[in-house]
């Protein structure tokens, strides 16, 4: 015991010699910070009164917590399946997600204060990766990231194991002209060499995981290609109390996404026009404004952002959920089965894992408006189980995801050591 005890106090001078001068300062007076050195003290006691067994001081990572997208959602269920660990992200919006992360856990970079952070943030892509590499770590053996380009940058200590659950290789490596070229415009020649050096930064960053996790195949196969990695595959769970079945009342096509160019929102506009039926899109994002004025004179509402509760009445009563952009996964096909409404998708990516052609969902081969236009002039939803809807959905429980990425942890924590 007397052994175990001392070890904990060598162990808790190391970590506070550690901490650079500019992270005392940071941090000085800091509730927040007195309540992670808390938890780095519990552990020390944990480690002693068990002579000096190793128990596991977790730190959670992601890219940025200020939009509540599918990423955040699935983050979410992360952070609750380990409590008591830190959250390390480039900025917070509380008045965002404030309810799906505690506050008192969240460790912001410096970008935090920068002026104009929130409105801005995609602006500020050259400099996530130094904030990232700028988080001490120091204090903690297990590292759990979740990411679609930055967190995985984040340097651990060398004994540390780093799991990294990937939504998505950054699709400025493998799809400029669709993710960045449309909205650079006259700043396209300054973006693409930009974008050149912060892809070559991402694959170089792709080799600090000890392991990662993906959301699906497809996303595994995007890794393998390009970093040269495997992976385990985990597929996101979807919240299945955030959705009741519905009644399907409505003539109606919807589309729930945030608004950028690779979503391929614009064919959507053009297919409903041609299949003279009504659609509307819930959601914000860059391409708002150009989406905006391609619906002008079409049959499409565009209802900018909208609340979980409403959202759920809006899937519940739509005659059919659109997903007209190759997704590396999409929660949105399960969230509508959640709420028993099919999916008409473009038969590529993650969509191809998350829907049963006939039971959940139709897909269109070709993206191209006229493609999609033909499936939705046939499309039949009386065709479609609402109970074999919700019973696909509820496959994707978070229960099972949070038990299985639990196992995966331990299984590298294990492999790790040995």
């Amino acid at each position: 015991m007397a052994d175990g005890k001392l070890r904990a106090r060598r162990r808790r001078r190391r970590l506070s010699s550690a901490r650079t001068a500019g992270d005392r300062r940071r941090h000085a007076g800091s509730a927040s910070f007195r309540s992670q050195a808390l938890l780095h003290a519990l552990h020390d006691v944990d480690c002693a009164s068990t002579g000096g067994a190793s128990v596991a001081a977790v730190a959670l990572v992601h890219d940025y917590l200020n939009q509540r997208g599918g990423a955040e959602r699935v983050f979410a269920h992360i952070a609750a399946a380990w409590p008591e660990a830190p959250i390390y992200t480039s900025i917070f919006d509380r008045a965002q997600l404030g309810d799906l992360f505690d506050a008192a856990r969240v460790r912001t970079s410096y970008l935090q204060h920068l002026p104009g952070h929130q409105r801005l943030f995609r602006a500020l892509a050259p400099l996530y990766p130094r904030a990232f590499a700028s988080f001490d770590l120091s204090a903690y053996d297990t590292v759990i990231s979740s990411t679609t380009a930055w967190a995985k940058g984040v340097i651990t200590r060398p004994d540390a194991v780093h799991v990294c659950y990937c939504h998505t290789v950054a699709r400025f490596v493998f799809d400029y002209d669709a993710y960045v070229g449309r909205l650079a415009g006259p700043y396209e020649p300054l973006a693409r060499p930009l974008v050149r050096r912060l892809a070559s930064w991402d694959r170089a960053a792709a080799q600090r995981p000890t392991a990662f996790v993906a959301n699906s195949r497809n996303t595994a196969e995007r890794i393998r290609h390009w970093y040269g990695r495997d992976a385990y595959i985990v597929h996101a769970p979807i919240d299945l109390d955030r959705f009741d079945v519905g009644p399907g009342e409505g003539d109606y096509a919807l589309i729930v996404s945030r608004l950028l160019p690779y979503k391929r929102i614009d064919l959507a506009i053009e297919a409903c026009r041609m299949a003279g039926m009504p659609l509307l899109v819930a959601g914000t994002g860059p391409a708002e404004a150009m989406l905006r004025e391609a619906a002008k004179g079409t049959s499409t509402t565009m209802l900018g952002y909208v609340e979980d509760d409403a959202l759920s009445v809006l899937l519940g009563n739509a005659r059919v959920v659109l997903l007209p952009g190759m997704e590396d996964y999409g929660l949105v096909p399960l969230e509508a089965a959640a709420a028993g409404r099919p999916t008409v998708a473009y038969a590529a990516g993650g969509a191809l894992e998350t829907i049963v052609p006939g039971v959940t969902g139709e897909f269109f081969g070709e993206q191209t408006a006229e493609s999609l236009a033909a499936v939705l002039r046939a499309f039949d939803p009386r065709s479609y189980d609402a109970a074999a809807l919700r019973a696909h959905a509820e496959r994707f429980s978070p229960q099972r995801f949070v038990e299985r990425l639990q196992e995966i942890v331990q299984e590298v924590r294990e492999q790790h050591r040995s």
